[in-house]
Parts: C-alpha cells; structure tokens; sequence
C-alpha cells in the first residue's frame, strides 16, 4: 500500500499538489483507484471534480501508528491529460491542539502521499506516485485552522512553491475503516437581524457542527468576516465559552461572483455575525453546512411529552455534531478532543441512535495503540496531550495514570458495541486494551481491595459543584471507582468467555468478586447507606449489580427518598447520571424516575431545554435562568455525556433490548409510567426493525404494540410481570397497568 509513494511537503499553511495523468496504453482503462493520506487534512480533484464527497480525510488518529489511507474509484474522472490536484491543509496534525493554550502540533509540516492506480483491460497495471516531479503552488486559503477558522483570499494569485519528499513510518499505514466526513444536512437562516451593537447577526435555529456558505458579489478586495457562536448573551455572540478559538473565517473577494465554502475547518455554531457584507445580507446569501461522518439513523424515539421528544433530538444532534471523524467532547472551543470519559457513558446511546459501529471500531484501535505504548487508557484519543513535554506538566504530572469511567471506554464502549452488533472479531481487537487497561488499575488498589488511590475524575459535573471545581462531587471518589472496576471486570470476564479465553475468564471473575465483597464489606451500612450517601453512589451500585437483593431494595428506597428530598431535581454528573433513572425502575420506582426526567427546575434534563437548547449542554446550568452564560471557565452547549439519560428512554420507558449480541434475540420491556400517555421507539438491528411501544387506555389499561423482525424471537415482558415469547410479525397485547410503580 503506498509503496513506492513519497511524503511531499511545501511550504505554506495551505497548498495544491499536482501532476498530469498521462495514459502509457491505448487499451481502455477498466479499473482506476486514488490512493492517499496525509499528515494534515487533503481534498483531491481530477479536473476539478471532487475524488468524493468527503471533507478533511483522512480524519485524526493515532497518528504515529495508525496512518489511514483512503481509497477512491475514480474511473469516471479519467482522461489522458486530466489533471490531478489534491489540497493539503493542517487540519489536527499542525492544528495547535489542546487547551489552555497549549498549541499542540504533530509535526512543523505538513503533506500527501498517495498513488492513482490504472488498470487496462488487458490486466496491465500502471501507477502514478506522488514523487518529485509533482509540482505544488499555492492555494486561496492561505490561513486554516480547525479551531481558529480559514481566511480565503479569492483575488490572490497562485505562484509556484518548491516540493519537498520527507521520510515517514510505512509501517504505519492502514486501510481506512472510518466512514468518511461529509456534508449532511443543509440549513437556511431562521432569522437575520441586527444586534444592539448593530452587528449583522444571523440564528440558523440549530446549534450544530460544520460551516456557512456564503453567496457575494462585491468589489475586488472586500473582506468578509464571519464569527461563529453557540449562543447569545445580551443580544450578542456569547464568545467566552469559545476560550482560545477565534471561530473565525475571512473571506477576500474576487470582484465576480463568490461562493465562499471553508472545508478546512469546522464550527460549533447556531449564530452568525458578519461583517463587511456588500449590501443587504439576504436569506439567500448563506445557509449552514450540517458536517459529521457519514452514519445511518438506526434508533428513533417518541412520546407524548414534546420536551422530551425535544431531549432526545438534542442527543441526536449532540450525536452528529461529536461524531466528527471521532467522539469527541465538545466541537466548538478549543479543545475538540477525544475525552474518553464522555463515549464511555454515552456508548450505548450513540449504538441505538446511529450506526456507528466502523467509526467507534476505528477509534478503539486508536485507543489500544496509545493504550499499550501508555501502559494505561490515556484521557484523550488519539492522545495528543502526550506531546506536551514532562517538564510542562509540573503538578498535573501527577495525575496521569488510570482513571474510573475515562479509562473504562476500553471496556464500556466495547461493550456497547458487542450488544450493538455481536461482532466477535472485532471484540477481539478490542480486548488487549481492556486487559492493559485492568492490569493497570491493579497495582493501585488498596489493601483492603478498593480502587482508593490515585487521581479520579469521579463524579465529574455533579451539580453541586462549584463552577471552578468541577471535581468537587458528593460521590466519594473511591465508592466511584471501585464500582466501575467492578462493571469492566465482569465484562472483561465475559468477553474472555466469548472469544474462549478460559484462564482470563476465570481470573477477572476473581478480580469482580474480590472487588465486589471489598465494596460491600467497607462502602455498604447495615441499613443500606453507602458511604457519601449521594445519588451517584446508589444508582451505580444498583446498575451495575454489587449489592445482595436485600441490600438493593434498601439501596433503591434511599435513592428514591434523596430523589424526593432534593425536590426530583438532578444531583448527579457524568458517572450517575446515565444510571439514577435506570436504578430507580430496577428497584421499583418507576414513577419517581419518570418525575426526575420530567421535572423542569434547575438542575434537571428538561430545564435546558425550556431555556431553548437544542442539543445537550456540559453543564446542568451552562447558562444561568437570566440568560447569563455559566460563570466557570468551562461551558460548553454541545457535549453529548449528560443526554446518556436517552438510553433509559430508549431501552426502558420504549422498550428495546438486546437479550442477545447484536439483537439475534430481542428483550421487550416497555415501562410506562405517570406523566406520559404513549411511548414508541423503533430500532434498525442487523436482523431488522424492531418496534415497541405503549399506551394508554385508560387510568389502568395499557396496550402494547411491538414488531418483531423475520427470523428473531422477542421475549416481552409486560407491566404486570407476565412474559410472552414474540415471532416475527406484529403483535398488540392490553394488560393492567401495576399500581404505585
């Protein structure tokens, strides 16, 4: 792959590489496949036409061990004399990466490689390789970069540069398994209006991912410039949540008419302000670019509470807007990374909602090769906080090492995927991490068997926190973290069961009893308190199963008094929150799950939206009930961890479970509780679509509705704690709904 290709470079933040394909046969040409990667971000074009939809290939990775090279079917293109031209940008190898302005770069240059290979119907062969003899010049976009924006001088003139062949790791190379990153959705401006410092600003009605395009006509040399914002305060772009990203593109006008596309790099944004428009701004001048990779919608959800139909779309577009090339945190500040704390909770959402099965595979390769060099799941992916030297690091050096939650995505979104889909062979891949993973953590356990040492995240955001001190949860850290190694240990031994790793298997069921017996021996009271007494700590024992039946039924009454008592108001954050709605139906309490979701007061799930969000906030109150942004250093409005509650949504209020990998074998178990009249979700598994809902009939009748797809068996379990096995087909059941639930 890529043999005899070499790595150009030139110089310039931006350039054009090209050659001309010059046929050496007169037999007709029946094959023909474009080969590339780059360290940066490329664009191909074959006489001006695209090689592909796709922007910003070949995405971000590891880069130092895994290289993705795409590949493209360019017969069509293909002519003697055509000429091939690939844009080269910086993209996240020289993007000045990080936060708190570390400005991380892979490399100080950037480059292509590839190859155009033709094949002749007589079976003939001939490549073209990037090399020498290709030339370079410079490009319009002579400022790009993902988190500051692009400035494209459209009246500048090209000149010539000089090509450089840099060496680069072969080995490194590897198919590209990502789908790739596309255009999606188109959205017209909703409003356009002037600020009451008299900026034009635009709202586009959507807080989403990806870049304007702009219609202008003005006089050669005018500037345009565009800045980008998630939200408002005081009627004018909110830019502080932006920190160090400028957000920012210039545009330079050629004196004809512009049409004006930045695709090397991408905003998080629902406003707009421009300045130095010539003329009036109409609607038809700019629409926003909806940019994510490429997936299908698998799972949908309704019900009878518009808010919470509003919930699940701002996990959806959460979804889109940080499923760009990789999941990442948040894509509009400067930061953008790969946390693996935040797809570690959200795994499961993200399976029901989209097929995301390549892209979450290619990232866990990511994570093994950073995991095995690391010796333990680094807190990004691809882990580009490792490029900032020791001595930078001073106090904060200290905290590197395994963490609860961020370190178990080796186990958690493995685990998702498993159920997702039952692909084996890709379990496989994904178990080495998981094995470093635990091995790490077991030098860090105390004597007494708890994971109580260390650095740890732990219930990170919990709403009680200051906005400075995100760390400071109710949730003992420790309790945290002793639970998690509990769910990843039981995994680990049921994943070594499947793919027939006996001696494994037995050893982390070992390690998940010994952790188990250690929690309940010196978290867990008499009467069924466990230590910090906080919403995390029950909802995680309860969901991931360390208690005895006695002690869960003490544990799920606790839980349902503090939900109570703190007024069915949110009190957890990233560790509880995906499991505080879970724990109280497993135990019982349906109804005051279903209050908690539905309660609308500061902090809960539907306060954001009645503040007008349209996807999920990283803080409870990223911004305050006067309209004021959060006063912390860090608020962001698309960061997708707290909207993990659409699981519960998803596989519990509509239904839909996996009783085996890959739906082979589906559960069925709506839970309709008060507050609700009908639930419904659909789910596109690999054997079909799955359906099931409820209704109300009455104050004690519900009907269920279900499909069940061609060749699968459904084990519905109803309301009133009766089962019926389900084949193919559509099936309506009415029963008593269970009083006081």
């Amino acid at each position: 792959m890529l043999e005899s290709a070499q790595l150009l470079t030139a110089d310039g933040e931006a350039f054009v590489l090209s050659t001309i394909i010059a046929l050496d046969s007169a037999e007709p040409l029946v094959g023909a496949v474009l080969r590339g990667t780059a360290h940066g971000v490329f664009e191909a074009r074959i006489d001006g036409e695209p090689v592909s939809a796709g922007v910003l290939a070949p995405g971000w990775s590891a880069y130092e061990w895994r290289l993705p090279v795409e590949e493209y079917d360019v017969l069509s293109l293909i002519r003697d004399g055509s000429r091939l031209d690939v844009l080269v940008g910086n993209g996240w190898w020289r993007g000045k990466l990080g936060f708190e302005g570390l400005g991380l770069d892979y490399g100080k240059t950037i480059g292509f490689v590839g190859e155009l290979e033709l094949t002749y119907e007589g079976g003939r062969i001939q490549r073209l390789s990037t090399g020498p003899g290709w030339e370079a010049r410079t490009a319009p976009v002579s400022d790009n970069s993902l988190y500051d924006g692009v400035r494209i001088d459209a009246s500048a003139a090209s000149h010539s540069l000089g090509v450089t062949v840099e060496e680069f790791d072969r080995s490194a190379l590897v198919p590209q398994i990502k789908p790739p990153i596309e255009r999606q959705e188109i959205l017209a401006p909703s409003r356009i209006w002037t600020s009451p410092s008299g900026k034009t600003l635009i709202d586009f009605g959507q807080n989403l991912v990806g870049w304007t395009r702009l219609r202008v006509t003005g006089p050669v040399g005018t500037e345009v410039t565009l800045r980008h914002a998630e939200v408002l305060e005081d009627g004018e772009l909110a830019l502080r949540p932006l920190r160090g990203a400028r957000a920012t593109d210039v545009y330079v006008l050629s004196g004809g008419d512009d049409v004006f596309e930045p695709t090397l790099t991408f905003h998080g944004f629902r406003y707009v302000e421009i300045t130095g428009f010539p003329g009036e701004l109409g609607g038809d001048a700019i629409e926003a670019v909806v940019v994510h990779s490429r997936m299908t919608r698998t799972g949908f959800f309704e019900c009878s509470d518009a808010r919470v139909n509003r919930l699940v779309e701002n996990s959806v577009w959460g979804q889109k807007g940080n499923f760009l090339d990789l999941p990442t945190d948040c894509p509009q500040r400067d930061e953008r990374l790969g946390w693996t704390g935040d797809i570690a909770v959200y795994a499961a959402s993200a399976c029901y909602q989209f097929d995301c099965a390549d892209l979450l595979h290619s990232w866990l390769l990511d994570l093994r090769a950073e995991t095995e060099r690391a010796g333990y799941v680094p807190f990004v992916v691809p882990n580009v906080l490792k490029l900032v030297p020791r001595e930078a690091l001073g106090a904060h050096a200290a905290i590197l090492g395994p963490t609860a939650i961020w370190g178990d995505a080796a186990a958690w979104v493995p685990e998702a995927l498993w159920w997702a889909y039952g692909d084996a062979n890709r379990l496989a891949e994904h178990y080495p991490a998981l094995v470093v993973h635990l091995e790490s953590i077991l030098p860090r356990l105390s004597e007494n068997g708890l994971w109580d040492t260390g650095f740890q995240f732990g219930d990170w955001l919990d709403p009680t926190a200051p906005p400075d001190r995100p760390l400071a949860a109710k949730a003992d850290s420790g309790v945290v973290a002793t639970a998690c190694l509990y769910r990843t240990a039981r995994f680990a031994a049921s994943a070594a069961g499947e793919l027939g790793l006996d001696e494994d298997r037995g050893k982390w069921e070992e390690l998940a009893r010994r952790t188990r017996d250690a929690f309940r021996r010196h978290y867990v009271e008499a009467d069924g308190r466990i230590h910090s007494d906080a919403q995390a700590v029950y909802a995680l024992a309860i969901r991931f199963g360390l208690l005895d039946a006695a002690e869960t039924a003490l544990a799920g009454a606790r839980l349902a008094r503090l939900v109570e008592e703190g007024g069915f108001r949110v009190a957890t954050g990233f560790a509880g929150t995906p499991y505080v709605t879970w724990a109280l139906t497993e135990t019982g309490h349906v109804s005051t799950a279903y209050r908690l979701l539905l309660e609308d007061g500061l902090p809960s799930w539907l306060y954001a939206v009645g503040m007008g969000a349209t996807t999920i906030w990283e803080r409870w109150d990223s911004l305050l009930p006067d309209g004021s942004v959060n006063p912390g250093a860090m608020t962001s409005f698309n960061h997708y961890a707290l909207g993990a509650v659409v699981d519960w949504l998803y596989q519990c209020v509509a239904g839909i479970r996996p009783a085996a990998p890959g739906y082979s074998r589906v559960r069925l178990e709506p839970t309709p509780g008060p507050g609700l009249d009908w639930a419904r979700g659909t789910l596109r598994t690999p054997h079909g679509a799955v359906e099931c809902g409820w209704r109300r009939e009455s104050d004690s009748v519900i009907t269920i509705e279900c499909v069940v797809p061609d060749g699968v068996e459904a084990d519905l379990h109803l309301p009133d704690g009766s089962l019926r096995v389900l084949r193919s087909g559509a099936h309506e059941v009415s029963v008593e709904e269970e009083a006081g639930r």
